[in-house]
């Protein structure tokens, strides 16, 4: 009888356990036929307020079955259900996560000479649950019973719909990675759409009088030739644009194209050519081309001018890239995952977009010919023009300047040659500056006074961006000053106090860890227009500025020609799949991604949202009532060394000690480490020491590594499962105080903050 007894409760306990918040059951027996499969079902009912994770989930500690098959097994696989994935403010990640009840199923499949009896199934099981407060790693183990009879009667096998065999977690699955659409269509659609885009950005725009100037200069022909030079002139850009950026992408990869944007021989190249054309427009020289290439180039015009197109689109490409560089770039890095023919037609339908205006303009170039006649406004326009041209050689300039890190051309530099050219060009067009296009004794007309008076305006109201005035949206094409590059300055208030690092990612999670931040990462360039706006305008509102003091603030620089911006590309890449500036991203001391913010926007509350989505501090736990020195343990714990050899705890008597036992899965644990650093800094002179002791199975194998990443200044060891029995540790974390006698006198378990810490440490002293 006693036996029967105690195998019933043996079978009790394989078959129902409850182990840290989850209880587990296994049904059967189950009859089976030999060569037949079989469905066992593993329940597991979670307490409610928790959450067990699945066994695919990218982030926290899966749900992870083994079975120890006998010799009848020939194999085996397990299934789980549908999850729920969400965002997990635990650990800062999409997880996959079940509550309430849940079925997991193990398919086994016997073998055709399985022999007649019982066979037994141990199955264990690691799990973690966690709730917003903490989370608890956990082992199970149980049986499953199977009864092999080939005469038996056993129902058809079949499979609960929803069922699937869990995979492990991979890259594409990264929550910091950018969605990508599977559709080929949607895709495409996006590349269109960045190519219509790009018409608008300031090196395309101002390309197209120039542009259309090479259409209706050329001699008039049938409206068959208008459509084939058109056309001539779109491939030109198609073809110019997919083959320079896969070709530069086969060897520079995607950011070879941002690069080349912001190169400085290609801007010097640019601004050179700008300068040039200003200065001819001016009338210091006319720009001729020799008879050795026009002759050719005549030669090619009178057979269908396809060169002369040709050589119009190479020059638009070179000169606009500074610009579209970046819409070619994460095109490009978003393309490689979908195939190898996914960059060439990418590339191909943004191109066509781009090319979309011009060759609607180009195709009925008829419009521009119904223009007056030339005349004396056409000088007028010449001068302007020339003046204009020159002021937009200095963003290629400033361009070149920044990158290469000189420091001549200031802020204060450019904007006074601005003022200048502008200046110039509106006196000239009231009168008061005597160059052709204007008799001394002629009047002054609307058609002069006006555009003479707004370029007037427009040059005065640059004069207090010189003095740390904002200029809107023209801080965009502006250097920064010398105190927005370094903080946020021009404007005063509370935003002048914001302190950005400068290429210091892993110092900048250093100083996160310390401080108990987040940070906030913008992945910037020197010669980027959008990220100059940001800065100028967005970081620069009261509203931003106030939540951006809760970041550490480090700016990466992805198109200098230094080995920190090449080492900020390949980050960006890998980490967040694009090449786009500007790029924000919230991440946390433990490199793990929390939100990210692509591009430029003006809408302040858009951004502030983005900033919000920072996870709150985890709450304090409550502290627990003190334990009664008569129950509590008069030692301290004895753990080991990350050696392996016993600590010496003789070291902590008549000290107040303060033990935490942690592990590297715990998000809290990683949390309460600044405070116990500063704990350990402020009070070890006056006799409080401070141990961490790590409950992690794996031991210093994973510990080691880990305060690589996540320094302790205190003494740190190794527990072991009698600590876990001795101080009945439910969750991690769990911190105990001992006074200088050695007795437990406070119990902190989940989460500690910092003045509750303090307020026991100094009640224990």
């Amino acid at each position: 009888m006693k036996s029967v007894i105690l195998g019933l409760f043996l079978l009790a306990s394989s078959l129902l356990a409850q182990d840290q918040h989850v209880t587990w059951k296994v049904s059967g027996p189950h009859v089976a036929n030999p060569g037949s499969r079989v469905l066992v079902r593993i329940d597991a009912h979670i307490e409610e307020g928790w959450h067990l994770y699945s066994m695919s989930t990218p982030a926290a500690i899966p749900t992870k079955f083994q079975v120890s098959a006998p010799p009848a097994i020939e194999r085996y696989r397990f299934l789980q259900p549908p999850f729920k994935r969400a965002f997990d403010a635990n650990f800062n990640s999409d997880t996959e996560t079940y509550g309430g009840d849940v079925a997991f199923l193990l398919e086994v499949k016997l073998k055709d000479d399985a022999p007649r009896g019982e066979i037994e199934l141990p199955i264990s099981a690691r799990y973690q649950v966690c709730n917003p407060k903490m989370c608890v790693p956990s082992k199970w183990n149980g049986a499953a019973r199977i009864i092999v009879d080939p005469a038996a009667s056993v129902a058809p096998f079949e499979l609960p719909a929803g069922y699937t065999e869990p995979k492990p977690p991979s890259a594409a699955s990264d929550p910091a990675a950018p969605a990508t659409s599977d559709s080929l269509a949607g895709f495409l659609a996006v590349a269109f759409g960045f190519g219509l885009a790009s018409i608008f950005t300031p090196c395309v725009f101002p390309m197209i009088p120039i542009t259309m100037s090479y259409f209706v200069n050329r001699q008039s022909g049938g409206r068959r030739e208008s459509i084939v030079q058109a056309l001539v002139f779109c491939l030109g850009i198609v073809v110019l644009f997919s083959g320079l950026g896969l070709a530069t992408t086969a060897i520079l990869g995607p950011f070879g194209i941002v690069t080349l944007g912001s190169n400085p021989w290609v801007n010097g190249f640019i601004s050179a050519l700008f300068i040039a054309f200003g200065l001819s427009l001016l009338g210091a020289f006319e720009i001729t081309i020799p008879s050795s290439i026009l002759t050719p180039l005549n030669k090619s015009a009178d057979q269908g001018g396809f060169l002369g197109s040709l050589l119009m689109g190479l020059t638009f490409s070179l000169a606009s890239f500074a610009c579209v560089g970046p819409f070619v770039g994460t095109l490009l890095a978003a393309s490689v995952s979908g195939g190898k023919t996914r960059p060439l037609i990418g590339m191909v339908t943004f191109a066509t977009g781009l090319a979309l205006p011009f060759f609607l303009l180009a195709l009925f170039p008829g419009y521009l010919k119904r223009m007056p006649r030339s005349g004396g406004w056409m000088a007028r326009v010449k001068v302007v023009m020339g003046f204009v041209i020159l002021a937009f050689s200095l963003k290629y300039l400033s361009s070149l300047d920044q990158v290469l890190q000189w420091g001549f051309l200031t802020r204060e530099r450019f904007l006074a040659a601005w003022v200048v050219l502008f200046a110039m060009a509106g006196l000239y067009l009231l009168g008061f500056l005597r160059m052709e296009g204007i008799k001394p004794d002629e009047p002054v007309g609307l058609g002069r006074l006006i555009p003479g008076a707004a370029l007037l305006i427009f040059a005065i109201s640059l004069l207090p961006g010189m003095f740390g005035g904002k200029l809107g949206d023209l801080d965009a094409y502006v250097p920064l000053g010398s105190a927005q590059s370094a903080g946020i300055g021009g404007g005063g208030g509370a935003e002048a106090s914001l302190v950005w690092m400068k290429n210091q990612y892993r110092q900048a999670l250093d100083r996160a860890r310390k401080e108990g931040k987040l940070v906030l990462v913008n992945f910037t360039g020197y010669a980027c227009t959008n990220c100059h706006w940001m800065k100028a305008n967005m970081f620069t509102r009261p509203e931003i500025a106030a939540a951006m003091k809760n970041f550490i603030l480090v700016e990466l620089y992805t198109d200098g020609t230094d080995a920190e911006s090449e080492a900020n590309q390949k980050l960006q890449l890998s980490k967040f799949n694009t090449v786009a500036i500007p790029y924000y991203a919230i991440v946390d001391p433990d490199d793990k991604v929390v939100a990210t913010f692509p591009g430029l926007t003006k809408d302040s509350a858009e951004y502030l949202a983005f900033l919000q989505k920072s996870p709150a501090p985890a709450p304090a736990a409550s502290v627990q009532a003190a334990v009664p020195a008569s129950a509590a343990p008069s030692a301290f714990p004895q753990y080991a060394k990350l050696d392996g050899a016993p600590a010496d705890t003789s070291a902590l008597s008549n000290k107040v000690v303060v033990v935490n036992f942690w592990a590297t899965w715990c998000v809290p644990c990683i949390q309460e480490i600044p405070s116990f650093n500063k704990l350990h800094k402020d009070f070890a002179s006056q006799g409080v020491s401070v141990v961490g002791i790590s409950m992690d199975d794996e031991g210093p194998t994973r510990v080691t590594p880990f305060l690589k990443k996540h320094p302790m200044d205190y003494p740190v060891g190794l527990g072991n499962e009698s600590q876990n029995k001795q101080y009945n540790l439910h969750q991690l974390p769990e911190t105990i105080d001992f006074n200088r006698a050695g007795k437990q006198i406070k119990r902190f378990e989940g989460f500690t903050s910092e003045a509750d810490l303090l307020a026991a440490v100094k009640q224990a002293m």
